[in-house]
């Protein structure tokens, strides 16, 4: 992770710890470049990747503010982390349906940037949020960067565990959204009947060094499932 990548994490760890809401001003530009030791070029950089992420807003000549997240209950469209933190304040469980050790698919692999003779880690999974089906999720991940998973882990969240766990730092991630019909198989899983709508949200993690480590395609119930989207200004 570059520093001022690290930097960026570390203001906004600060702002959820300490709670701060909408409208809650952050140390001035100066004060920033003394508590990290480093340039103002650097903050600037820090601060622009907050303020892309939807964190934080600038205003010239008054400062720097915190921007309000989403909605409660609500699930970002543009994070790279995992759907967990957006609803940490609710019971979200997990029931495993699969858990292997195998070859990609075509697909997969190509995803992940590997070859179909290399193992991956398969997870398919049913998440529930109170008790009610949310999602549908199958994940590869490539096995010679997640060493090790078993269902404990896969019964909660697989990034927590990525991240505190194995140490590996989650960088981006390119995501691709299709709205369509459920299949039988599908309908079974989440609740529903097939022929209803179904939004598929397929996603390509990569590790903060680029390399691709997961690729996840995840089918919402729609009627458990809310988004956002947070937009700059930048071009409108």
């Amino acid at each position: 992770m570059l520093k001022y990548q690290h930097i960026a994490a570390e203001i906004e760890k600060y702002i959820q710890e300490h709670a701060l809401q909408q409208g809650d001003k952050l140390p001035v530009l100066d004060e920033l470049m003394v508590q990290f030791g480093v340039s103002k070029s650097t903050i600037i950089k820090s601060l622009e990747l907050l303020e892309e992420r939807g964190v934080i807003f600038q205003v010239r000549g008054s400062g720097i503010f915190v921007r309000r997240h989403g909605r409660k209950g609500y699930i970002s469209l543009l994070k790279n982390q995992g759907f967990t933190r957006d609803l940490d304040h609710f019971p979200i469980t997990s029931q495993v349906l699969e858990l292997s050790v195998r070859k990609p698919t075509r697909e997969a692999a190509t995803n992940l940037n590997i070859s179909m003779e290399q193992d991956v880690y398969y997870v398919k999974r049913v998440r529930y949020i109170y008790e009610q089906t949310l999602c549908v999720e199958e994940s590869y991940y490539n096995k010679a960067i997640v060493t090790y998973l078993n269902n404990e882990i896969v019964s909660d969240s697989i990034f927590d565990y990525i991240r505190e766990g194995l140490g590996l730092k989650i960088g981006f991630s390119d995501s691709y959204l299709h709205v369509g019909k459920l299949e039988e198989e599908e309908a079974g899983h989440l609740g529903l009947n097939k022929g209803d709508p179904k939004l598929d949200v397929e996603t390509i993690f990569h590790l903060a060094n680029g390399q691709p480590f997961d690729f996840s395609r995840i089918t919402y119930n729609y009627i458990q499932s809310q988004f956002f989207i947070q937009a700059n200004g930048h071009g409108m």
